[in-house]
């Protein structure tokens, strides 16, 4: 699979100074957690499951979560692991077909080997697990049974905990948590792929729901939290992991109060102006909005509810040309000690020593979604989608 594989070649080609890498679910993890982007979520109990995945993979889905959570009915747990024992045997007979990463999202650490056992064969076509409400306490029983049920299966299995307790709200024992989960997931990091973090159970806690024109950075109580999850489990020195985005809730607004935060100007050619159009009346101008800041803030990637949330995602994390000549000029080798350059772009300073972090990121982003032409914008990308 590849980012924006679903497009032709020829579009590829036009669109991309260096088109995204072909990976797969054997890939190395680092590149794996890179590539994740949107992952949209799926409740176990679809009827159609099977079709469903393969669809949403031809349009350019790479990474999927079949929910048996907070998704679906108290009383339908056991329906749901009924039908995602049976979609999976029927997608193990499309050979051909090209599939998602393909994740779970469990309730119980018990539900883990129990699903791998029945999934049977068709185990190699899941990647790992979700695990919800992650805390130090609550995560080891889930993580060991995830590493038995690997043992046992001889499939590879990541785990990816979500972040939504109360505790990690709360002021006074935000830090303990935090700590508490570090020790954990280091214990465990060579299964655990990337950190969710889960801003719809932090608003519950406080009775708050974010309109669709306001971002998760505007509801201050939630940005603090996800400042500090970044600050401790987010580090580039090696002991942090790829933290993503939180869900973005809205696909349709009726009426809005304030005026849409999507600029005009780089929408002012063609088909380009009725594209603008089309991405407020979805609220997606919001949703552009916060892809922005999670990826200022250090996230990666992003929790989808709806299908048309992924292409967004995917346009704005492709590399723009002027970020890649800025990270190739700060890894030049004879660039190794030190000092500051000027921009190819002749906009701003390089400095090698404390951007060389920055640029790795670049870099590897780079290698999962691409690097964009210089005169291709996200605009371009966004259009090429909808319409490719």
């Amino acid at each position: 699979m590849r980012h924006f594989g679903h497009l032709a070649p020829e579009v590829r080609r036009r669109l991309f100074h260096q088109e995204p890498c072909e990976f797969t679910a054997d890939s190395p993890a680092r590149l794996l957690a890179a590539a994740l982007g949107a992952t949209l979520y799926s409740p176990a109990t679809r009827p159609q499951l099977a079709d469903d995945i393969v669809k949403q993979s031809e349009r350019g889905v790479v990474s999927m979560v079949l929910c048996l959570e907070d998704s679906i009915d108290d009383a339908d747990v056991a329906a749901g692991e009924e039908n995602l024992v049976r979609q999976f045997t029927a997608l193990d007979t499309r050979r051909g077909a090209d599939l998602p990463l393909l994740f779970v999202r469990v309730r119980t650490p018990e539900q883990i080997p129990d699903l791998v056992e029945r999934l049977g064969p068709s185990v190699r076509l899941l990647s790992g697990f979700v695990l919800p409400k992650f805390t130090a306490e609550r995560g080891i029983p889930f993580l060991e049974a995830l590493a038995g049920a690997e043992a046992a299966s001889g499939q590879r299995l990541f785990a990816m905990p979500v972040l939504e307790s109360p505790e990690l709200l709360y002021r006074e024992s935000r830090v303990e948590s935090l700590e508490g989960i570090a020790r954990v997931v280091d214990k465990y990091r060579d299964r655990v792929l990337a950190l969710r973090l889960g801003v719809t159970d932090f608003c519950s806690t406080y009775g708050l729901r974010r309109a669709p024109d306001m971002t998760a950075y505007d509801v201050h109580v939630v940005a603090s939290v996800i400042s500090d999850v970044v600050n401790l489990l987010g580090r580039v020195d090696g002991t942090g992991f790829t933290v993503t985005g939180p869900v973005w809730e809205y696909f349709r607004v009726p009426e809005r109060m304030f005026k849409p935060m999507l600029r005009t100007s780089p929408f002012l050619e063609g088909q380009a102006v009725e594209l603008r159009e089309k991405l407020i009346e979805h609220a997606m101008d919001g949703l552009l909005r916060e892809i922005s800041l999670d990826q200022a803030n250090g996230l990666l990637g992003k929790t989808c509810i709806h299908p048309s949330h992924v292409l967004p995602v995917h346009a704005l994390s492709v590399v723009s040309h002027e970020e890649f000549r800025d990270a190739s000029d700060i890894l030049r080798p004879e660039s190794g000690g030190g000092g500051v350059l000027r921009s190819a772009y002749t906009n701003k300073m390089n400095e090698v020593k404390p951007h060389r972090a920055w640029a790795e990121r670049t870099m590897l982003r780079a290698e999962a979604f691409g690097v964009a032409r210089e005169d291709v914008s996200f605009v371009d990308l966004l259009a090429a989608g909808v319409t490719g």
